[in-house]
């Protein structure tokens, strides 16, 4: 017969009688809600109602979504802890209270800093923010900025410069997003210098206007897309599928499936459906005269039909390959007073500049901007919250 020595037996009856704790980190999965993924997790459907219960009415459970992060603290089988998280800013927690569990959103601490983002394009916007050490994210937030001005495939060149003063959201010292472009330059081969300043109209509206109080804003944006290569020109085209010459009446922009198209101009929806050869289609009308059609798209964008009113930049569908194509792209058309003209040609006038009255105020605003723009070194600006 084996005796054991007591401290060798203490220790075996701590080991037995020690809680076990599990750590299991998961994702919302297609096809899942939080409820099934906790269930998928291994909770029973007591603690994923708990849980589910104590999330009411501090997390809505609309904004779940695939990818949504998840771990779990478990204590002898039991849910201890859960954190849920979204983004480095957008996580809640759930923890165990006696029988029953609390829910609360997790403050996380951000600062906005306004920096100086100075880009040289060798190929396209996106890899100049790349090899600048930015988030390409910056490259589609001047593409917004410049829209009424520039077509970021067809206008850029190589050499072009960039710089712009924009709201950075840090999280200890992390970039987590870019918030507004205050101003930006653009010098470029094709286009020259243009040159833009954020500034708030009396009645409460941001607006984007130039230097001297001249509206950057047009009626009709360059391009339905912030970043595509033009594949067909209006005009006439040899057809590839029907073989013979015909008259190409739009532009075909290359894009992959699920690109975001938007309307180039306010209007109304005159067509939101299937037109046969066009496939999924848009048609807006415009003001004077004009009308535009995006054609071959995936899917509409959200509240588009027939007779509801579109704003400028507002998505309405995302680029496909339906209809009689030979290949994923966007057809482009606009005509004007009933015929089609060639969408990149068009010259269409500036929105209304700042008043006459208020160019005193929007100088005073703007000149210590245009003179951090110009600086070669720009200290940065701390400001708390986002």
């Amino acid at each position: 017969m084996t005796i054991l020595a007591p401290a060798l037996v203490a220790a075996l009856l701590a080991t037995a009688s020690a809680p076990q704790v599990r750590i299991l980190n998961r994702r919302v999965e297609r096809n899942q809600v939080l409820a099934t993924a906790l269930r998928s997790a291994g909770l029973d459907g007591v603690q994923t109602d708990r849980v589910v219960g104590a999330l009411q009415g501090v997390f809505d459970f609309r904004k779940s979504r695939v990818g949504d992060q998840l771990r779990l603290v478990l204590r002898d089988g039991e849910l201890e802890h859960l954190d849920y998280r979204q983004s480095p800013v957008d996580e809640w927690q759930v923890r165990r209270d006696g029988e029953r569990y609390v829910a609360s959103k997790r403050e996380i601490e951000v600062e906005t800093q306004v920096s100086r983002v100075e880009l040289e394009v060798q190929s396209s916007l996106y890899d100049a923010a790349l090899t600048a050490g930015e988030d390409p994210t910056i490259a589609m937030a001047l593409a917004d900025v410049f829209a009424w001005d520039i077509d970021f495939y067809v206008d850029v060149r190589k050499g072009d410069h960039v710089r712009c003063l924009v709201e950075k959201v840090l999280s200890k010292g992390r970039l987590l997003r870019y918030g507004e472009v205050l101003a930006a330059e653009y010098r470029g081969e094709s286009v020259g210098t243009k040159r833009v300043f954020r500034w708030q109209l009396p009645d409460g509206e941001w607006s984007y206007f130039q230097e001297d109080g001249t509206s950057a804003r047009k009626a009709f944006l360059k391009s339905p897309l912030k970043f595509a290569h033009v594949t067909s020109r209006f005009g006439m085209r040899f057809h590839p599928v029907l073989e013979y010459l015909k008259a190409h009446q739009g532009v075909d922009y290359a894009a992959a499936v699920g690109t975001p198209v938007w309307s180039v101009a306010d209007g109304t929806v005159t067509v939101a459906g299937n037109t046969g050869a066009g496939g999924n289609t848009v048609c807006v009308r415009h003001r004077n005269g004009f009308e535009t059609c995006y054609l071959h798209l995936s899917s509409y964008g959200a509240g588009v039909r027939s007779g509801s009113r579109i704003a400028q930049k507002q998505i309405i569908g995302y680029s496909g390959n339906t209809g009689r194509t030979t290949g994923p792209h966007l057809h482009f058309a606009m005509k004007r007073n009933g015929a089609f003209v060639n969408p990149l040609n068009q010259r269409f006038p500036r929105n209304e500049p700042v008043p006459p009255t208020l160019l005193a105020r929007f100088r005073e605003a703007v000149n210590p901007i245009a003179a951090s723009l110009d600086t070669p070194s720009l200290a940065t600006v701390t400001r708390p919250g986002h």
